[in-house]
């Protein structure tokens, strides 16, 4: 099952969900739903498990 959570687009500052295969961590990139314009997302887990993301624009 993968993990889902909302994020805001830091081009269009629409909001929308990004959905994270469990076992992802690091940095990626992936493409605004809405504009289309790439995001620079950092993938990490707490002690638990649980998401935590970082979504800057790419360069």
């Amino acid at each position: 099952m993968d993990d889902e959570i909302e994020v805001c687009c830091p081009y269009c500052f629409e909001w929308q969900a990004l959905y994270v295969d469990p076992q992802t961590r690091g940095e990626l990139v992936q493409d605004c739903d809405v504009c289309c314009r790439p995001w620079r997302v950092l993938v990490s887990r707490d002690e638990h498990g649980r998401l935590q993301v970082a979504l800057d624009r790419a360069q």
